[in-house]
């Protein structure tokens, strides 16, 4: 099973999704039968660490993302992934504009799909500190339930 985690730039939200995650498939004894990644659908900071405020709040957590760098997403991701989630409406349009007809992937807003109170996950790039703790707890919550479902679907 391969997980793909998208955003705008790949340096917050979707990179934060990636290393709650992980985390949280090695304690659930499932980090080597799930893949996962994320992109951002622009390509400013390709190469690059995530935002240091993410980096911060999410050490703080007990998330280390320092090993990530960003990647925008690619055509082949679509036949990569069996599950694509964009963080907000906007990645999602993008997503769909670029699916490939062909494409078997599940494609869905990550809260949307895994909690019912939101759809969309908050850019914090121009906020605060508290909007990267509300990022981590939206995220969080979300990747609980993901986990049940990579679960069950295992």
């Amino acid at each position: 099973m391969r997980v793909l985690f998208v955003c705008l730039g790949n340096i917050c939200r979707s990179p934060t999704a990636e290393g709650v995650l992980r985390h949280k498939l090695r304690l659930a004894g499932l980090d080597n039968l799930v893949e996962v990644d994320s992109v951002g659908t622009g390509d400013w900071h390709v190469g690059k660490g995530v935002d240091p405020r993410t980096a911060e709040a999410a050490l703080q957590r007990g998330y280390d993302l320092s090993a990530l760098r960003g990647r925008q997403v690619a055509l082949a991701d679509f036949a990569r992934f069996d599950l694509i989630l964009a963080m907000d409406k906007q990645n999602l349009q993008h997503l769909q504009r670029m699916r490939p007809a062909a494409s078997t992937a599940e494609v869905d807003l990550f809260l949307r799909r895994y909690q019912s109170a939101r759809d969309e996950v908050p850019d914090p790039y121009y906020g605060g500190p508290a909007g990267f703790d509300e990022v981590l707890d939206l995220v969080e919550h979300a990747c609980d339930a993901l986990v049940h479902e990579l679960r069950r679907r295992l």
